[in-house]
Parts: structure tokens; sequence; C-alpha cells
């Protein structure tokens, strides 16, 4: 069969049983495997920072870095905030590639954009697995790597709105929540088995040699580079499978594979010119100006720069596809709709990219001593817990719960599930933040990691079932022609709430009161309840859906 369907129509239920649900279905599952790879290696800089800290406070001559600081070396806060930039870049460079993937599959096909995600992510993990078996890496190159692996987090984009062609919308909320919901769960997945690889020489000589550092009055060894390598035979497989078996449909006008990868490769270059324009303001200093307002100039450059390039760069052929779908920009329930899921998605991904650090800034560290007083310098909490044990739970809630939120919605509405899920979402960050606050003022901060834990898994379900619901909302609301383009878009922004939330926290990390990012989520949540509340939810909504 080709791999460029002649027809599909999965509106006409004949067409649908005897032919559609089988590609459909084939398809669904093939993706959603790339994509579970896509957010692991996207997102596996959060545990790749969290091991080099570990390994440079167990031993200051490791990854003793002095990127930025006058040749001088990070120390103490200022350390676990340099850190944080690796997240950040990887969460800025894959939202931003969100953008031109949110238009990647009427011009590309979905088989071919999905066969090259998974391909050109072998990348970054071949080059983190070689660059972590070196403690004298530049930080720089941390940051190119940590910059390429945001091709995984481009991915989500175009992979749901390939999806979305290929179900019937009775089904779309079902359909589109299995695929992100088991795509996310990628990060769990690398945040379960990352801990575990390190703690043995997988790959033999390829491998490298360990790093041999002294905790806790034990000799230990660790590979950290296996937290790359791994990966490298996985992406591999998926890729062949999406070679082989996945469908272009004939609503896109992709051509022949190798003219559609160059378009793909394309648009990509486009989607790195925002990324490295944003990138290099976020690691260069601005002097006295805001930091927080910093973050959010810079998120603004890369939207604006990458949608430029893609309506002024791109061939004759492609820009008219490109105009066509950018009508959705003059459509306001695409701007409202964009504030709603970046609540959502942009909560998940953001959390799960800082959680890994977030732990160990927070409860592994004693800031004040026995009578409360601050300290000059916060020290190591020799009575940390083991976080390793529990930084899966968030995430994998989160992801695995999003079908949920799709099926409910299905059943109840998407506006209905999205304003009971926003009430908790709130609450449980409000009470997150009060025990951080706690741990913050804590000569014993562990005794407060159980209670904030809970709440924040809580939290991660929020932002799951809140997924599911405001995807499936897009539908409703939006034409067939329009759904995928602002699926993709919307995804595309929220995504960067995997470089504002790591951010955010850095700056209050460094000030001292992580505990503040926590509220001020908090208040953005409530400006979304009323929106939502407004818009689609309340008796005699504009669009009730």
């Amino acid at each position: 069969m080709s791999r460029t369907l002649e027809h599909w129509d999965t509106e006409d239920d004949s067409f649908w049983e005897s032919t559609g649900k089988r590609i459909a279905n084939i398809n669904l599952w093939i993706s959603i495997p790339n994509l579970l790879c896509a957010f692991a290696v996207w997102l596996y800089w959060g545990m790749v920072a969290k091991f080099i800290q570990s390994l440079h406070f167990a031993d200051t001559s490791l990854f003793n870095f002095t990127f930025m600081n006058e040749g001088v070396p990070h120390e103490g806060d200022g350390y676990r905030a340099l850190l944080f930039t690796l997240p950040a870049v990887a969460g800025l460079a894959g939202a931003t590639l969100r953008i031109p993937n949110s238009f990647m599959i009427s011009i590309c096909g979905g088989r071919n954009v999905k066969f090259m995600t998974t391909f050109l992510l072998l990348i970054p993990a071949v080059g983190a697995g070689m660059a972590l078996q070196d403690p004298t890496t530049p930080f720089l190159t941390f940051i190119i790597l940590a910059a390429i692996s945001g091709v995984g987090g481009g991915a989500f984009a175009s992979s749901m709105s390939n999806i979305s062609f290929f179900f019937p919308k009775r089904m779309q909320g079902l359909s589109l929540g299995l695929n992100a919901g088991l795509g996310n769960l990628g990060v769990s997945v690398m945040q379960f088995l990352l801990p575990w690889i390190i703690t043995f020489g997988a790959f033999g000589s390829i491998g490298g040699d360990a790093y041999e550092i002294v905790k806790d009055g034990a000799e230990k060894h660790v590979w950290i580079q296996n937290a790359g390598l791994v990966w490298i035979p996985i992406l591999a497989f998926f890729a062949v499978l999406a070679f082989f078996l996945m469908n272009n449909l004939p609503q896109h006008k992709c051509g022949a594979t190798p003219v559609a990868v160059a378009k793909f490769l394309w648009l990509t270059v486009l989607g790195y010119v925002g990324a490295t324009i944003g990138i290099i303001l976020l690691i260069v200093p601005w002097g006295g100006f805001p930091v927080l307002l910093k973050i959010f100039v810079i998120l603004v450059i890369a939207v604006l720069t990458t949608l430029a390039a893609m309506r002024f760069l791109t061939p004759k052929e492609t820009k008219e596809n490109l105009i066509g779908q950018f009508s959705i920009f003059r459509n306001k329930h695409n701007w409202i709709m964009t504030w709603l899921y970046t609540m959502t998605f942009g909560s998940f991904i953001g959390y799960a990219n800082a959680f890994p650090k977030l732990l160990d800034d927070v409860f592994g560290v004693i800031r004040v001593d026995a009578n409360g007083a601050a300290l000059a310098e916060s020290i190591v909490n020799p009575a940390a817990p083991v976080t390793a044990k529990y930084i899966f739970l968030g995430a994998g809630v989160g992801a695995l719960i999003r079908p949920v939120g799709g099926w409910l919605s299905d059943k109840l509405g998407g506006a209905r599930v999205t304003h009971w899920d926003t009430l908790v979402m709130i609450a449980s960050t409000i009470g997150a933040g009060y025990y951080v606050s706690l741990a913050s003022q804590s000569h014993t901060p562990e005794q407060y990691f159980m209670p904030f834990l809970i709440l924040f898994i809580v939290l991660f379900a929020t932002t799951g079932i809140g997924n599911g619901s405001t995807f499936r909302m897009i539908p409703i609301i939006f034409n067939k022609e329009q759904a995928g383009p602002v699926l993709g878009w919307t995804s595309a922004i929220a995504a960067y709430g995997a470089f504002l939330i790591p951010k955010i926290f850095a700056t209050q990390i460094k000030a001292g009161t992580p505990e503040y990012a926590l509220y001020g989520f908090a208040g953005y949540y409530l400006t979304c309840l009323v929106v939502n509340w407004w818009f689609y939810a309340r008796k005699g909504a504009e669009v009730p859906c």
C-alpha cells in the first residue's frame, strides 16, 4: 500500500468501518511511542541537570562551570540557578519549533514528519551521551544539545494535528487524549528510567568510564552519559516503524518523500531562527532589566521572529498553504483557547521540566539555622528525601489521566470539565506553595516533603484532565480546516511553559522565595477560570462546548 492514501473521509460511516478505522488505529499506535520518545529526549535535560548538580556538589572538580561568570566558577544557589538554564533552553527551543510544526502536516505529510522528527532526535541523544562522559565539557555545549533536543518538543504540535485528521469528530476526545496522554507519558518513563540506567555500565566500553564519588561515606559509581545513550536504539526502532507503517493523507499535498523531507527540514531551520535568537537573548546579560519581564519579552520575540521567517522565507507553494492556515489568527477563539490550553499543557510540561531539580532545591537544601535565622550560605540537607523515588509520579499521573479528561469531555462537555478542573488546580497550587514556604523557612525541610508531593501530584492530575478537556473543546469550536492548525498553534504557545516555569522557579529560588512562583501561577489559573466560564461554560455562553 502506498504511504500516501488516495481517499480519506472519516465522517463517512461505511468508509470508516470498512477501511478507515484500521488505518487510523495503526497510525495512532505508531504515533504514540514516537511522541513518547520525543517528550523523553526533549525533557531529559531536567534530569541531566539534576545528575550534573549531584556530581558537582559531591566533587566540585566535576562540571565546574564558569559560563558567563567572568571565568569564576558558579557556587551554591548560583550554580543551581545556572543548571535550570538547560531545561529552559530545551523548553524554549521545543516550544518555538512547535510553531512551524503546527502547520507542517498539510505541507509535509504526517508520516514524513513523524519519521524525520524521531530520526533527528538521534543527534542530541548521541551528543549528550558523548558530552556527559567528559566533566570538562563546556556549559555552552550542553546548551547547544539542549536546543537541538527541541525537535522533540516541536513534535507534539504536528503529531496532534496529524491524528486529528485520522478520526471522526465523535472520537476526537479519546483519540487525541490517547496520543497526547500516552505521548506525554514519555516524561514519566524517562524520569523513572534514567535514575536506574545510570547505575551500571549498560553500554560497555562504548559507554565510557563511570564517575566515582563518595556519598554518605560510601563510594558510588554512576554513568550519567547513559541518560543520552539509552535512547539511541529506541529512537532508531520507532523511526523505522514510522517510515514503513504510517501514512500521509490525500488532503495534504506533500509530494514525493524527498520533496516533503526537504520542506520539513527548511521549516525546522526557520523554527531554529526564532529559537536561536531567543536562546542568545536568554543567556546574555540585560543589565538591570527585570528578569521576569525579560523572560516574557524573549518569548514574544521568538514567536514573532519564527512567524515572520515562515511568512517571508518559504517557497511560493508552501507560503500559499501557510497563508491559508494563518487565517486562524483572525479568529478570537484561537487566542482564547491558547490562553486556556497554556494553563493545562503549559503547566504540565513546565512542572515536569522543573520538578526533578525543584525537589532537590527545596527539600535537599537547608537555608536557616535551628533558630530560624537565615544562613549566610545554604547547606546540603543530610536528611533530604531520595527524590529519585518520586520524580516520575507527577508526570506519570498527569499523562495517564489525560485520556480520562478527553473521555469525560465527550460525555459532559469540555468547558464544564475545564471549569471544575481549574478550581482544583488553583487550590492545589496554593497548597503546594504554602508547603514550599514552610520548607524554605525550616531547619528540617524534609518534614514538609510528603504533603507537598501529594498536592503536586494532584496538581499534575488536574493538568492532565485539563489537557484532555481543553483539547476536546477545540474540534467543537472550530471547523475541520481550522481545528488542526489551532490544535498545533495552541500546543506551540502552551509549550513555552517548559521554558517559562523553570526560569521563573530559577529566579525565585535565587531570590529565596520559590513559593512566590506557585502563588503567581495560581493567579493566572484564576483568570483562566473566568475566561472559560464567560465564553464557553456559563448558561448562554457564546460557544457552549
